[in-house]
């Protein structure tokens, strides 16, 4: 029979009122006790104590399979059990809990007097691999940048333009994005000088740097300050008295700045108009201009400089986005990189 996996027995767990008994086979003394202690001494939610007790259940049957007590259960056993968890499948987040059920068990057990020492205390899941960011290629991201929606207005269309420029040309955050004014002064987070081709953007931790403008934002930009200054008469006029009026970058129709959420609709929306397969958010533009970056120059450095990194190991997480993309290129292209089936192989 498959063993369900941990989502599903925590689902079921979550159904278990308080004060229902758990259907199971004989438990062991030791876990009872545990299990009435955060019951009714240390008042644990239901859901709590079910998860506990679906743990310790495989606590006990791990130390019956292998003929020890629960006493007796030593951090080598604990280091097996989670080697067969893992290699069985179950994911380094749930061997965690799991582990921490049978840490806070093993500590009860020493309060008590029943062990010398807790055999999880020094035990570690394994660490969850690191997803790689997801990233366009070159052709999705360029398809994207150069598309025009002819039945938008072109008041929205020339400055939904510019933003895709300066995310994917740039590299940009989603803030540094919503934080741009049009003019550098005192009281802005960012600015853009087009005559430079520079953003001065306010990244993670107040920290500013700059960020080279490709020519293809800079036009795409001043084709959104054009036809942003023809509304401004329109617009409200500053909420406080001296304050510039319209100091954002991107706005939207009433005049006030973009927030976050609106440009992750708006870059979500131009994507798909745009026919790319998958839905794109501003961070997919981000982790694209990075690794197509990397790709042409092989500058780590540089890249980490561009994106405001202060971790260098934050910026090579890119490197094996790299890899991934040349090993891919290798699949498709290499004539070694296949295995032929069905013809022979015999010589003549």
């Amino acid at each position: 029979m498959t063993k369900a996996p941990r989502h599903c027995e925590r689902s079921a767990a979550v159904h278990e009122s308080d004060d229902s008994p758990v259907t199971s086979p004989p438990r062991d003394a030791l876990v009872q006790r545990y299990l009435d202690h955060v019951r009714f001494e240390k008042r644990l939610a239901g859901r709590t104590v079910a998860l506990y007790t679906l743990d310790l259940e495989k606590l006990a049957a791990h130390a019956a399979q292998a003929g020890v007590s629960l006493t007796a259960v030593e951090s080598s056993h604990i280091r097996r059990w989670v080697a067969q968890m893992h290699s069985g499948g179950r994911s380094g987040r749930g061997i965690a809990l799991i582990l921490s059920g049978w840490r806070g068990f093993y500590s009860w057990l020493g309060r008590e007097g029943l062990v010398a020492s807790n055999p999880v205390l020094d035990v570690r899941s394994p660490k969850a691999g690191k997803p790689l960011p997801k990233a366009l290629s070159v052709d999705d991201a360029v398809q994207m940048a150069s598309f025009e929606a002819a039945d938008n207005h072109p008041w929205l269309e020339a400055r939904d333009a510019a933003m895709v420029e300066l995310l994917y040309g740039g590299g940009l955050r989603v803030g540094e994005l919503t934080g741009l004014d049009v003019q550098a002064s005192e009281a802005a987070r960012g600015w853009v000088d087009l005559q430079a081709g520079e953003a001065h953007v306010l990244g993670k931790g107040s920290k500013r740097r700059i960020v080279p403008v490709g020519a293809k934002a800079v036009l795409a930009l001043q084709a959104w300050l054009q036809l942003r200054a023809s509304a401004l008469p329109v617009l409200p006029g500053p909420a406080v008295p001296g304050a510039t009026p319209h100091a954002a970058l991107f706005i939207g129709r009433n005049g006030t700045r973009l927030t976050a959420q609106s440009i992750w609709q708006r870059v979500r929306q131009r994507s798909l108009q745009a026919g790319l397969a998958a839905p794109v958010h501003p961070h997919m533009l981000r982790h694209s201009f990075a690794s197509h970056v990397l790709q042409s120059s092989s500058d780590l450095r540089g890249v980490q400089e561009l994106l405001g990194h202060a971790n260098i190991s934050t910026t090579q997480i890119y490197t094996r986005l790299d890899f991934q993309h040349l090993a891919k290129a290798y699949d498709a292209a290499h004539p070694r990189a296949h295995l032929k089936t069905g013809g022979s192989s015999g010589s003549k």
